[in-house]
């Protein structure tokens, strides 16, 4: 779900090409000698037949347990999960969350056994990717190696970061001053209408946000169909959005005096709620699908494009309710 990226990662150059390995024949007893002879620490028993190819593995507590005559053979767990050499290092790490692995084999394209990566590797790619993630969320870069140097860069190089999701949304505002330009009449009229504009649009930001931050990583991790989550995140929203109508609705209506704006701005409340979680979840979607980064469907982009709904909601349900 991740756009090629100039010099990824994968999980070739994150293994310990120097792991336990043991042909299925070879006893429990002489196994546990190796590592007494200096053998590198090892974090998962790879048995393999005469080619290298990977047949099934133990863990330290399978082997220890093992009497000192067993062979691993007939001791090994077979079918263990496992990643090719070539893959992506968040697929890695997905793969490993997903199977509840502490450690994987890597092999390559033959089924030779690569090498193992390690717990520690594993934690060394996730607080990378979540770092990655966390600077593609506020539309900063997209490569993972400017990413993680976004903080430290000359200024010059910070603004070529930031600056053109930035433009973006510069162009969005425009078109949302154009939406306002449209009801100037109404605003005129009555000026309280321009009250609930802010508020209307940070509910509709935050709601999105909530779910962008969920969506960047889950829809790598997640097993279940885009219809199923899109369904489910507009129906969150809409019911985000009807209990927060129901607490305003009744408040605008005490302090303005005003039924038809009351019920406006609860109605554009719950239908901007709604869009918002469901934009939060398609837009980074839609980008993955294009071979872009889900996380670019994050930060300034989804948020114009939630500002700018959000006011064509806000003033259609003023043109239709407002007299």
């Amino acid at each position: 779900m991740r756009a090629a990226r100039p010099h990824r990662e994968t999980s070739a150059d994150h293994v310990n090409p120097q792991a336990l390995r043991a042909r299925s024949g070879e006893t429990a007893a002489a196994i546990r000698r190796r590592p007494r002879r200096g053998v590198p620490a090892w974090d998962l028993l790879c048995v393999v037949d005469a080619d290298g190819r990977l047949l099934g593995t133990l863990t330290a507590q399978d082997l220890a347990a093992l009497p000192d005559d067993a062979t691993v053979g007939t001791a090994m767990r077979r079918g263990t999960p496992h990643v090719p050499s070539g893959m992506d290092q968040e697929h890695l790490a997905s793969h490993a969350l997903h199977h509840g692995l502490t450690a994987v084999p890597v092999v390559d394209a033959a089924g030779r056994l690569v090498g193992v990566v390690g717990p520690r590797a594993l934690m060394e790619v996730l607080r990378r990717e979540h770092v990655e993630d966390l600077h593609r969320l506020a539309g900063i870069t997209r490569e993972t190696s400017q990413a993680r140097r976004a903080l430290e860069a000359p200024p010059l190089r910070r603004l070529r970061h930031r600056l053109p999701w930035l433009v973006v949304g510069l162009l969005g505002s425009a078109v949302a001053t154009f939406v306002v330009t449209r009801f100037e009449t109404a605003l005129a009229a009555r000026p309280a209408l321009a009250f609930f504009v802010p508020g209307l649009v940070y509910l509709a930001d935050a709601i999105g946000t909530q779910t962008e931050a969920a969506a960047v990583r889950g829809l790598s991790l997640s097993r279940v169909g885009i219809g199923r989550l899109i369904g489910g995140e507009m129906r969150t929203g809409l019911l985000i959005g009807l209990v927060l109508a129901l607490l305003t609705g009744p408040l605008v209506w005490c302090v303005f005096g005003d039924a038809a704006l009351a019920a406006a701005v609860a109605l554009a409340l719950a239908g901007s709620s709604a869009l918002a979680s469901t934009l939060g979840l398609l837009l980074p979607w839609l980008l993955s699908k294009l071979g872009t980064d889900p996380a670019f469907g994050s930060g300034p982009l989804a948020t114009i494009v939630q500002d700018v709904l959000t006011l064509v909601i806000y003033f259609g349900c003023v043109s239709i309710l407002v007299p």
